[in-house]
């Protein structure tokens, strides 16, 4: 059974909701382990019960969200991310989660843990409805065509694993699907992409096909994905509180009462937090990037999906790939 970490020091409501989240997960039968305060994290683990069912790793310091990421993982060897970093490195742990500072939990997977051979840039997938994934989603705001081939490679392998789809449909994300479309980048990293074992590549997408079956992996650079991921969580917002307004109306509340299971779960399916987290791809373990603001829902299946992806040795899947398509790149 998968071991995760999870940093409860860090996110807007930590301990309290990481420790919650955490119970959540163990009680569902994955084995976690807390870092951080100790005496704060056993007196939360006791006021639920919880007391004896999941070990904890002391950590006495914290990384801020306003901290330098690369000078505080230097400098606060024992903080919390840190920490828990250490006991994947280790091999203690198989996964990490943390809802801290995005800059310190990549800093502290890719200096701590490592990078899995032959990669060049970790990413960021963010998983959507429909079975889609977004890469990068903000880790790289800059990249070069090879760096797009990789995380076609990595979101390939994570969509297979979390999916289940045997062979994913990998699109560039572009102005335009006409080859030729788009900067340099999309251009020649069309060129390669189109000749990479392993990776079925459907060609060019656009942001619509977010709403299409065109492509199961989206690959684009960190700054242009983190804006689509963005605005796609923007319209489906403004989607809802249009509908909401619309069957607002006296008329419909016999429909809207009728209805409201379906309802219900199209708004869990729209809520990130049904998903936890986005997966950090490219480091040698399983870390899951959660949002600052989670709640212990959303820290409950931020560490469902880094156990899963320990079940289904992810990077080993990832690191697989790389070496089938190492003679493109």
């Amino acid at each position: 059974m998968a071991r995760i970490a999870v940093d409860a020091m860090g996110g807007d409501r930590a301990p309290d909701e990481i420790v919650h989240g955490a119970v959540a997960a163990a009680r569902s039968g994955i084995d976690v382990v807390l870092v951080g305060d100790e005496a704060h994290i056993s007196a939360l683990l006791g006021d639920g019960g919880a007391t004896g069912e999941i070990d904890i790793v002391p950590a006495s310091q914290v990384i801020g969200m306003a901290e330098d990421p690369g000078s505080a993982i230097r400098d606060k060897k024992d903080a919390s991310v840190t920490v828990a970093a250490r006991l994947v490195a280790t091999g203690e742990a198989q996964g990490m989660v943390s809802a801290g500072s995005t800059g310190a939990a990549m800093a502290a997977a890719v200096f701590v843990i490592g990078r899995i051979g032959g990669v060049s840039r970790p990413a960021i997938a963010t998983l959507l409805p429909l079975g889609k994934i977004i890469l990068d989603a903000g880790a790289n705001l800059s990249c070069r065509p090879e760096h797009l081939v990789q995380f076609a490679v990595m979101g390939s392998a994570l969509s297979s694993s979390h999916f289940g789809i045997a062979e994913p449909a990998v699109g560039l994300l572009n102005i335009g699907e006409e080859e030729g479309k788009g900067r340099d980048l999309e251009k020649e990293a069309y060129r390669l992409l189109g000749s990479v074992p392993g990776v079925r590549f459907v060609g060019n997408v656009e942001g619509r096909d977010l709403a299409t079956d065109r492509a199961d992996v989206i690959v684009t650079d960190g700054f242009t994905g983190n804006v689509l991921l963005k605005s796609a969580e923007g319209a489906a917002r403004m989607a809802l509180r249009l509908l909401l307004e619309a069957v607002a109306d006296p008329a419909y509340h016999q429909a809207v009462a009728t209805l409201s299971p379906a309802l219900l779960e199209v708004r869990g399916r729209l809520d990130p937090e049904s998903t936890g987290g986005a997966a950090l791809l490219g480091v040698e373990g399983n870390v899951v990037i959660a949002h600052g603001s989670s709640s212990r829902v959303a820290i409950d299946n931020a560490i469902a999906l880094a156990a899963e992806s320990a079940d289904h040795d992810l990077p080993a899947k990832i690191e697989k790939g790389l070496a089938a398509a190492s003679s493109v790149v």
